[in-house]
C-alpha cells in the first residue's frame, strides 16, 4: 500500500512576508496532525472495522506532512566553496544579502543580519526564513526604522526575546513575537552615543553582550590608532610621533562599559566603566564556560610606516598581536601604552611611548590575553558553541572569525578564515583553522583580492554554525553529519595539512615571502604626511608654487623621474601640464626607505584619474643606486 501513497511536499518559492508567516502556521498545524497515530492506537477497539482505511489516512498524513526541520538539509556538493574538517558539510543559505556584518539566529531558525549601512530609508537589518526545510533562505526581508551614520562594523543579537541592533550611534531593540520574521513592535532606544565625532572615530563599534543578570556590555573604541594627538595628526598619527601621556582617549574610549539591558534612553554617562586599555573590539560575548565576558581585539597598525627605524616591514606584517581576551571588572589591557607580542608571549612597550619592540617597562603591569593571534588578521566575531550537533570538543572552546588584514604589504595579506581555540579551565590550546576557502585565491596581495571575508558567527537551534561574509553578504551553514565518537586527530591533521602552508595563514618567512609590492595603504599615509601640505590631498597642487600630481606627465610617465624627484628633491623651474612652477621640494632619500618610496609612487600613480603602473621596492632600489650620490 505504501507504494501507492502520494507524497506531498512544499515547493521552494519566493513569498511575501505575510504568506511566509501563514505557511509557517500551516506547517505547525500539520506537525500536530502527526500525533494522530497515537490517538488511533488508543481507540483501536472502536475503530477496528475501519482499521485499513484509518491506517491509510494516518500514514498519508504522516508522510505528506513530514516536518523537514527535524533533520539536517543536504550540504552543497562543494560545501559552498569551504574547506572544513571531515564529517562536516556546508551549504550556502544566501549568496548575496548585501554588505552584511554580524548575524544572529532565532529559536525558530530565522536569521537576522546587520548591514554595514542604512542610509537609503530601506532599513539596515535583513530577516531571512527557510520555508521548505532545504536550508536556503526563501523569504528575505529588509527592515529597520532607523538611519545610521559612519561605516564601522555594527552588531545584532537576540537576548531574552528581543532583537538588539547596534548602529554607530545607538543600541536599539525590538520585541520578537512568535511567527513574525519582521518584528512589529516599537523600536526602543536603549543607548545613544553623543560623542560629537562618533561617526569619524576609527573604532566606533557597539556589539552588545549580556551576562544573564540584566546587564548589557558595550565597547567604546579608541578614536585613534596608537594614541597620538588626533587633533594635530589625525587618527593615524605621524612618523616618529609620540603618544599623549596620559592618554585622554582612555577616559571615555578604549574600554567596555556596563549598562542596564532593559532601560531605555541611556547614555554613556549612565554606564559603569568595566574595563580599559582595549583599542578596538568588534566581537564580544558572554562565555557559558566560565560565566565571564570575552572579546576579540584588533591591534595597532603601521609599525614600519610610522617607526621604520625600529620595525622592519616583516615585523610590521606579523606584529602586534590580535587578541582574545577575558574581560573582568577592572581589567586593563594597556592600549595605547603597550601591545601584546605573541612571538615573545608578553606585553611590550609601544613605540609611541618609548618602546623598541623589546623594552617591557610599565607594560608588565597590564593584563595578558587568553591568546595572541598573528598581527592584522582582524578578528570580527567569536562564538562559544553550546549545541549537541558538533563533536564534544567544540563545546570546550571558542570559534573566531577573521576578516583578513589590510596592511601587511609587502608580505601577503592574511587571515580570511574561521578558527577554533580550545579552552581548558580558561587556558588556551593552539588555535586551529576550522573553515577555509573564503579568500578564493592562493595569495592575497591586496585585501580586495579576497572573494569573501568572514565576519559574523551564530548558532542555530539545531546546533548548526552560521558564518557571514561582509563583501557580498554570503552566509554559510556548517553542519556535522559524521560519527561524533570517531572525530579526532585524524580529521584535525587532515585539516592542518590542507591549510597550514597557505600564504594567508602561515607566518611569512622574512625576505623569502616578500612580494616586492608597494602598499597603497602605506602610500596614502606617507603621502598625507610628507606631500599633501604642498600638493594637497586631492593632488591638485596650489596652482602657484606647487604643481598638480593629477594627470601630470611627470607622475604617469617614466617612473625614474618621479622616484628621483622624491629621493633628491626638486629646485628650480619645472613644467607641468603646460604651466611653469618654481617651488622647492626637499630631498627624502635619508627619510624614506625603498618600500616607503615605492608605496608613495604607487599611490600617486593610481589616484586622481592617474592610471599608471605600480612601482616595486626593488625598482626603487635600482633607481636609488643610480641617482642618489
Amino acid at each position: 500500500m505504501a507504494r501507492l501513497m502520494p507524497v506531498f511536499r512544499f515547493s521552494k518559492v519566493k513569498l511575501p512576508l505575510q504568506n511566509a508567516n501563514n505557511l509557517l502556521k500551516t506547517k505547525q498545524t500539520m506537525s500536530r496532525l502527526q500525533r494522530l497515530p497515537k490517538l488511533v492506537y488508543t481507540n483501536f477497539s472502536t475503530c477496528y472495522r475501519h482499521w485499513n482505511y484509518i491506517i491509510f489516512i494516518v500514514l498519508l498524513i504522516s508522510f505528506s506532512c513530514e516536518n523537514k526541520q527535524d533533520k539536517l538539509p543536504a550540504g552543497d556538493l562543494d560545501n559552498g566553496g569551504l574547506i572544513i574538517p571531515g564529517g562536516f558539510e556546508a551549504l550556502v543559505v544566501i549568496d548575496s544579502a548585501g554588505p552584511t556584518r554580524h548575524i544572529t539566529v532565532n529559536d525558530n531558525g530565522d536569521i537576522y543580519a546587520k548591514l554595514r549601512f542604512s542610509r537609503d530609508k530601506k532599513g539596515g537589518t535583513i530577516g531571512m526564513r527557510d520555508l521548505n526545510g532545504d536550508g536556503k533562505a526563501d523569504s528575505v526581508v529588509r527592515f529597520g526604522d532607523y538611519e545610521s551614520v559612519g561605516g564601522s562594523a555594527v552588531g545584532v543579537t537576540i537576548h531574552n526575546g528581543y532583537l538588539y541592533t547596534s548602529t554607530v550611534t545607538q543600541v536599539l531593540r525590538n520585541k520578537l513575537s512568535p511567527g513574525e520574521l519582521v518584528p512589529s513592535s516599537k523600536t526602543e532606544v536603549i543607548l545613544t552615543d553623543t560623542h560629537p565625532n562618533v561617526a569619524r572615530n576609527w573604532h566606533t563599534t557597539k556589539p552588545a553582550a549580556f551576562d544573564g543578570k540584566g546587564n548589557m556590555y558595550i565597547p567604546f573604541g579608541s578614536p585613534s590608532d596608537a594614541g597620538q594627538d588626533i587633533e594635530i595628526y589625525g587618527p593615524t598619527g605621524t612618523p616618529e610621533g609620540k603618544g599623549l601621556d596620559p592618554s585622554p582617549e582612555r577616559e571615555m574610549n578604549a574600554g567596555v562599559w556596563k549598562f542596564d539591558a532593559n532601560k531605555e534612553g541611556q547614555f554613556q554617562s549612565d554606564g559603569i566603566k568595566y574595563a580599559t586599555g582595549l583599542r578596538s573590539i568588534v566581537g564580544m560575548t558572554w562565555s557559558p564556560l566560565d560565566d565571564q565576558l570575552y572579546g576579540v581585539v584588533n591591534g595597532i597598525d603601521n609599525f614600519h610606516t610610522l617607526y621604520p627605524k625600529l620595525y622592519s616591514s616583516w615585523q610590521a606584517a606579523v606584529l602586534p598581536s590580535e587578541k582574545l581576551v577575558k574581560i573582568t571588572e577592572g581589567a586593563d589591557f594597556g592600549w595605547p601604552y603597550a601591545y601584546y607580542d605573541h612571538l615573545q608571549e608578553k606585553n611590550v612597550l609601544s613605540p609611541g611611548y618609548g618602546g623598541d619592540g623589546k623594552i617591557i617597562g610599565r607594560a608588565a603591569d597590564f593584563d595578558n590575553p587568553v591568546v595572541g593571534f598573528p598581527g592584522h588578521w582582524a578578528p570580527m566575531d567569536l562564538h562559544f558553541y553550546q549545541g549537541n550537533q558538533f563533536p564534544e570538543r567544540y563545546k570546550k572552546g571558542v570559534f573566531v572569525a577573521f576578516h583578513g588584514s589590510t596592511d601587511r604589504s609587502p608580505y601577503p595579506q592574511a587571515g580570511f578564515t574561521v578558527c577554533f581555540v580550545p579552552l581548558d579551565n580558561g587556558i588556551a590550546g593552539d588555535w586551529e583553522v576550522f573553515a577555509d576557502g573564503f579568500a578564493g585565491v592562493d595569495t592575497v596581495e591586496n585585501t580586495g583580492d579576497a572573494k569573501y571575508r568572514p565576519m559574523g558567527l551564530a548558532e542555530g537551534p539545531d546546533g548548526s554554525l552560521y558564518i557571514s561574509d561582509s563583501n557580498k553578504g554570503k552566509i554559510w551553514r556548517v553542519m556535522y553529519k559524521g560519527n561524533k565518537k570517531e572525530f579526532g586527530e585524524k580529521q584535525l591533521d587532515e585539516m592542518n595539512q590542507l591549510t597550514t602552508n597557505k600564504t594567508y595563514i602561515k607566518t611569512p618567512v622574512e625576505g623569502v615571502d616578500n612580494l616586492d609590492k608597494g602598499s597603497l595603504l602605506e602610500g596614502g599615509i606617507l603621502y598625507n604626511t610628507y606631500c599633501a601640505t604642498c600638493h594637497q590631498r586631492n593632488g591638485q597642487g596650489d596652482n602657484n608654487r606647487f604643481p598638480p600630481l593629477a594627470q601630470s606627465e611627470r607622475v604617469v610617465g617614466d617612473p625614474e623621474i618621479l622616484v628621483e624627484s622624491i629621493l633628491n628633491g626638486i629646485q628650480g623651474e619645472i613644467t607641468v601640464r603646460g604651466k611653469t612652477f618654481n617651488g622647492y621640494m626637499p630631498p627624502h632619500a635619508n627619510i624614506l626607505d625603498d618600500l616607503a618610496v615605492a608605496s608613495i609612487t604607487t599611490y600617486i600613480r593610481s589616484r586622481w584619474g592617474n592610471k599608471a603602473s605600480a612601482i616595486t621596492p626593488s625598482e626603487v632600489t635600482k633607481i636609488r643606486a643610480k641617482v642618489v650620490k
